[in-house]
């Protein structure tokens, strides 16, 4: 009898050993492992509040990535497979209804607009439409539909050019940009605030 309780007190003894070495009990208090999920919980708000503080505004370099579609649903420009888009809010880089839609958005957070034509390349303008004589051009000019051409002002400003009609004696230039007159609509996301104002 005594040798069974002998037995016991020593296996006893050895689960005691055993749980104080495993860090299973540690002085009857389990208070460091709550601790950690406290901290970990803790610098999760920190994190979320850095994110919700963190909004485009004025002045701030940013990069986004965007889709830009027209009323019919054609996309006509994207940075989806390319480097995200960076520029300056407020610097005159971008087309002002863009600048304007990107404020306020949170990092990471996506957003779409619709940017009427005052807001984006402006109206459609036929005084920005010139008919001239082919001979005007060079006789081994190729000129194509769609070709883009430039010239050169008495101010040095260049003027871009599309021709959108040719025949045997005439060359219609176009200095209207391509999205003149169009609304546009863009779906954009917030990527990084590359510096702050």
């Amino acid at each position: 009898m005594r040798s069974q309780s002998t037995k016991l007190i020593g296996i006893l003894t050895i689960l005691i050993i055993l749980l104080l070495a495993s860090g299973c009990v540690e002085d009857g208090d389990v208070q460091p492992e709550s601790e950690s999920v406290e901290l970990e919980e803790h610098q999760e708000e920190i994190v979320a509040d850095q994110n919700e503080i963190a909004q485009a505004k004025v002045g701030d370099t940013i990069k986004v990535h965007y889709t830009g579609t027209l009323d019919d649903g054609t996309v006509f420009d994207s940075s989806v497979g390319r480097e995200p888009l960076e520029f300056t809010i407020g610097q005159g880089q971008m087309i002002p209804g863009f600048d304007k839609g990107v404020e306020g958005l949170n990092l990471s957070e996506s957003k779409t607009i619709t940017i009427p034509a005052d807001q984006a390349y402006g109206p459609y303008r036929a005084d920005l439409v010139q008919v001239v004589a082919r001979d005007q051009f060079p006789q081994d000019s190729e000129l194509e539909l769609g070709q883009m051409l430039q010239a050169s002002q008495p101010d040095g400003q260049i003027i871009r050019f599309t021709i959108t009609n040719v025949t045997d004696s005439d060359v219609t230039l176009d200095a209207n940009h391509r999205l003149a007159g169009k609304n546009l609509t863009f779906e954009i996301q917030l990527v990084e605030i590359v510096s702050s104002a």
